[in-house]
């Protein structure tokens, strides 16, 4: 098997390296092709000297290959996964990302807002450009996205159709491992059903050897804990009302939407303090690079853990074993509804529970989803449709109507400001909009 790593210059990149050695008794793959720009150079040979000592330490490099390319179409033929991780300009584009809405009075993240609407108009063209040339050289390959918001471009690969392909999100096996822990179970015995969207899902139910424990979990303070923790200004027993309210256990980023003022007000707080998750990511990244050119080390540091993506490798390589071994499996991904959501289009991508057998993925219907949900997550899926619409085409009606959908977004002076300053501040890396 050969797995091509698109932004393979990335700090994440030695964790799935590590994934796949770790793995490699039961998913023996033999070459990975780490793919990136010119720009990357540098930390793609770094990532890559890093990796091939890995191998060499783990006794595999007899049977596992790593290749580092700058040239994505010599990369491509013979893959049977490729992984989308790229991140179009950069950390300095991300850092515009979190920058830019902030003097509007709105969280400026990097997947949620109008941060997450700047970086889908720059990735979603790169993704289908990528689906495309898969299309030419490795059709029969099989796109994992992790790019954010991984969601929207997800949605717009599926409606392209040149390549097989699914969303893929760390979040949903982070809550499996913090939810087990809290009952002091192992995560294999607890199931938890997901619905929503990426970065927009709750856990609907909860049952350990058969049992509910839903209520257990939003009744913890350390649920609660663990969702305000970058958000020093709501208290976890708030957070914890909440939940018990809702009856169900949120994504941290929801409460971006249920706490606007608060996280708002910790989010200005960072970025005037210059320690916003931008400039700390940046940080963390030089001192990795750092690490990575160190000859002598040859396994991933503990510092990458600072970084987040936690439990990506294990998530990416579980999806990758099921597909290879054609056993049955469950995992949740971001996939085309179809009947899954019933409150939701049949084309739109959802992140919720899968079944993967035989090379294939069917979503499993987490049901209706509960009144008192289906109105944000509405809302938030027609901005998403139109967000795609706006990154294909260049439509700068659509791109407006788009913010504007946004519930974070207050009204039509603000969105054409908005859309003004994000066209202006990523003019390089939005050709379609010329």
């Amino acid at each position: 098997m050969k797995i091509v790593v698109i932004g393979g210059g990335s700090s994440y990149t030695p964790e799935l390296i590590s994934g796949i050695i770790g793995g490699h008794g039961s998913f023996p793959v033999a070459e990975i092709c780490l793919v990136d720009l010119e720009a990357g150079r540098e930390k793609l040979a770094a990532v890559a000297g890093l990796g091939r000592r890995m191998i060499h330490k783990a006794g595999l490099e007899k049977k596992l290959e790593l290749t580092e390319t700058l040239n994505r179409s010599a990369a491509l033929p013979g893959a049977d996964f490729v992984i989308s991780q790229f991140r179009a300009g950069g950390g300095a584009a991300r850092l515009k990302d979190e920058l830019l809405p902030l003097p509007y009075g709105i969280v400026g993240q990097e997947t949620t807002g109008p941060g997450g609407f700047a970086a889908a108009l720059r990735h979603i063209p790169v993704a289908l450009e990528l689906a495309a040339e898969m299309g030419r050289l490795c059709a029969d390959a099989f796109l994992i996205n992790f790019t954010n918001p991984s969601g929207i471009i997800t949605e717009a690969l599926q409606g392209q159709g040149a390549v097989k392909n699914v969303g893929l999100c760390n979040i949903p096996l982070t809550f499996q491992k913090m939810a087990a822990a809290f009952l002091g179970a192992p995560p294999g015995r607890l199931e938890l059903t997901f619905t929503g969207l990426n970065h927009l899902s709750w856990v609907t139910r909860a049952s350990l050897d058969g049992a509910d424990v839903l209520h257990r979990i939003t009744s913890s303070i350390e649920a609660a804990s663990f969702l305000a923790h970058d958000f020093p200004g709501i208290a976890p027993e708030k957070v914890r009302a909440l939940l018990q309210k809702l009856g169900a256990l949120p994504s941290s980023y929801l409460l971006y939407y249920y706490y606007p003022e608060q996280t708002f007000k910790a989010v200005k707080e960072q970025a005037a303090e210059g320690k916003n998750r931008a400039r700390r990511v940046l940080a963390i990244e030089e001192e990795l690079f750092k690490l990575y050119r160190d000859p002598d080390l040859a396994a991933k540091p503990d510092q990458l853990a600072l970084r987040g993506g936690a439990f990506y490798s294990e998530a990416a390589v579980s999806l990758m074993r099921a597909f290879y071994s054609g056993a049955t499996a469950r995992q949740v991904l971001n996939v085309r509804n179809g009947s899954a959501i019933p409150d939701l289009p049949h084309t739109a991508v959802v992140e919720t529970n899968c079944l993967i057998s035989n090379g294939g993925i069917r979503p499993l219907s987490p049901g209706p989803l509960p009144v008192e949900l289906r109105g944000l997550v509405q809302q938030v899926k027609a901005y998403e449709q139109l967000t795609i619409e706006a990154a294909v085409s260049g439509n700068r009606r659509a791109a407006f109507l788009a913010l504007l959908a946004h519930p974070l977004v207050r009204g039509a002076d603000e969105a054409a400001a908005l859309l003004g300053d994000i066209l202006r501040e990523n003019e390089l890396y939005l050709p379609q909009f010329q």
